[in-house]
């Protein structure tokens, strides 16, 4: 065992793999291809693990449906755009009830957006993502150790609850490097084994993975259910309920900072990683489970300070959900275009206490031409 500078993504994947991963289908796109890359040599040194650079993101998630339901632990990577199009999948696996893992390493959109600077954009998608109603759970580390076990949970989760899983990441936890022994994080987590059967094995009960709502039980156990609300109450509710039993056992955040504060500064991701330096100016709530959001322990703890702002890379989406949860006004200090930065984290912060907007000083359009970028777009 030895310490080693590891990258976010290369964490991520292996995490996977202590978590028994052997299956992965990708398509590349940044910030998360390293995470392909990876899955790719190990693929050739280990003919037990699958590995297929799908033509889009939409095969590389339906393959990863099919290899779970074929007995396989799968999992893909991906960013927002990428996500977007697999989202018909994800609400197949949500109905069907397939454990896989979804890794969402965000960057700036909506559409193509500014490749790759990072972002927060993807939260709501999460959770709203694909058509009807549906519990998701979600995780989201701030650092090269807690994603190789963010991802382990991940996968037990999905087997907990028979359903996709979403790990989220952005391009500044994907590219972080940190010194880290993943092999002795590896010998104390715990692993989930896979319980269900293979598509392919007779269970002796009939088995239905059409997205069209069908009868499982019962003398019509078989035959299509599209009309009947009854079964469908039935059928929602006893997943609901399954994913939000699971997900209890993974109600994961951090309380900290300048606890005894007047200001609580709820953020999540990098950001959590650039505020750091404010820690002895406020308090702090990281959620590291996003999804089912963390109602109770938010509420409790904000119920604790004066103000509550939340700082994140996007216009508010978590802001929302916190309001939601503690049934009070928050504060909002939105992070965009790529600027995370603890310049932009506190003129932020003390422009909302100070009573002014949500929204940053705009600058003006420039009078002479701009240099490109450094990445040669723009």
């Amino acid at each position: 065992m030895t310490r080693k500078l590891t990258q976010g993504n290369e964490a991520v994947f292996r995490g996977a793999l202590a978590a028994g991963a052997s299956y992965y289908a990708g398509y590349p796109i940044s910030p998360s291809t390293e995470i392909l890359n990876i899955a790719s040599g190990h693929a050739a040194e280990d003919p037990e693990f699958r590995f297929l650079q799908a033509e889009d993101e939409i095969a590389s998630a339906n393959a990863i449906i099919g290899a779970s339901l074929a007995g396989a632990k799968a999992f893909t990577a991906t960013s927002g755009p990428g996500f977007s199009l697999m989202q018909e999948a994800v609400g197949y696996a949500q109905k069907v009830g397939v454990p896989c893992v979804f890794v969402n390493v965000m960057r700036v959109g909506p559409a193509t957006g500014m490749p790759t600077m990072p972002g927060q954009g993807d939260i709501m998608q999460v959770k709203w993502g694909s058509t009807g109603d549906y519990t998701p759970i979600a995780f989201y580390p701030n650092g090269v150790e807690e994603a190789f076990r963010v991802t382990v949970e991940a996968f037990n989760a999905a087997e907990e609850s028979r359903s996709p899983v979403v790990v989220l990441s952005d391009t500044f936890v994907a590219h972080l490097n940190e010194v880290v022994d993943l092999d002795a994080v590896a010998e104390g987590v715990r692993v989930v084994e896979r319980e269900i059967p293979p598509l392919g094995e007779f269970t002796g009960q009939p088995r239905f993975f059409a997205g069209v709502l069908m009868y499982e039980h019962g003398p019509n156990a078989g035959e299509p259910a599209t009309a009947d609300a009854d079964e469908y109450l039935r059928q929602f509710y006893e997943a609901k309920h399954r994913h939000l039993d699971v997900a209890s056992r993974y109600a994961q955040y951090e309380h900290g900072w300048n606890v005894e504060a007047e200001v609580l500064v709820v953020c999540y991701g990098i950001v959590s990683r650039v505020a750091a330096p404010l820690s002895d100016e406020y308090a702090l709530f990281r959620p590291i489970r996003v999804f089912p959001v963390l109602e109770a322990e938010l509420a409790a703890v904000a119920s604790r300070y004066r103000e509550v702002v939340v700082v994140e890379a996007n216009d508010g989406q978590y802001a929302d959900l916190v309001e939601l949860a503690i049934h009070r006004e928050v504060k909002r200090v939105p992070l965009l275009g790529g600027r995370i930065s603890l310049e932009a984290v506190r003129e932020g912060i003390d422009r909302v206490l100070g009573g002014g907007p949500s929204e940053p000083p705009i600058p003006p359009e420039p009078s002479e031409q701009q240099p490109r970028s450094p990445l040669g777009v723009g």
